[in-house]
């Protein structure tokens, strides 16, 4: 796993974010995408071993393009000039949730959670899930080795959305839209590719019981259909 030609590759695009430039440098795009397909091969396997689900699926199968939708976005730059993979039961679907790996220069992380929060259903089921389940959902964000590397993140509403008891001891995480963690990773973690898949698979494993909760959460919610 070569992931200093990705990260070159990253910035050279971050530096060069226009259709001539990533045109011209075809050979270049499929070098280091070849790479990122071999970190998630190399991420899979392990992770494989605490959701077997995620062995059914082929690397490419779980990554998303580099295009931007620039409609109504001010940055009209049309490439997120990043490599990006979500690994879960169900593929790169965010829900059911699961890993969220994103390689990009001096901005890489892995997420784990729903940061979706365009789907009401699936926000109304983890705020009921919330409420039944307030304890557990405390035991699992106060563990020690959870607080020591995440906090829960997620857009928000100013106030407890009506329906919902306001003084429920997990009220705070009622009024979120969606429930998300991130594990940030400076460039030198990437560039050592073993100690950076051990690193990446520890935040994983201590992530899980987070993603398990959600999950459980989440069943029998369907995707929308386009």
């Amino acid at each position: 796993m070569n992931t200093k030609l990705i990260l070159d590759y990253l910035k050279d695009l971050e530096e060069n974010n226009n259709q001539e430039w990533y045109h011209a440098h075809k050979e270049e795009y499929k070098q280091a995408y070849d790479e990122f397909l071999k970190v998630i091969e190399a991420f899979m396997m392990e992770l494989g071993k605490m959701e077997p689900a995620v062995l059914e699926y082929e690397p490419k199968q779980l990554t998303f393009k580099l295009n931007r939708d620039t409609r109504f976005s001010k940055d009209k730059s049309p490439y997120n000039p990043s490599f990006r993979a979500h690994i879960s039961s169900k593929g790169k679907l965010p829900v059911p949730v699961g890993w969220f790996l994103v390689l990009k220069p001096s901005g890489s992380f892995l997420g784990g959670g729903l940061f979706a929060d365009m789907f009401k259903d699936a926000t109304d089921r983890v705020r009921d899930y919330i409420t039944a389940h307030g304890k557990e959902w405390e035991e699992i964000i106060e563990n020690p080795e959870f607080k020591e590397r995440f906090q829960v993140k997620g857009n928000a509403l100013k106030n407890v959305p009506k329906g919902y008891d306001a003084a429920h001891p997990q009220a705070e995480y009622l009024k979120y839209k969606s429930w998300f963690l991130e594990y940030f990773m400076e460039d030198e973690q990437i560039l050592d590719s073993e100690k950076f898949i051990e690193e990446a698979l520890e935040a994983c494993r201590i992530m899980k019981p987070f993603n398990d909760f959600l999950n459980r959460a989440l069943d029998g919610f369907q995707m929308p259909s386009r």
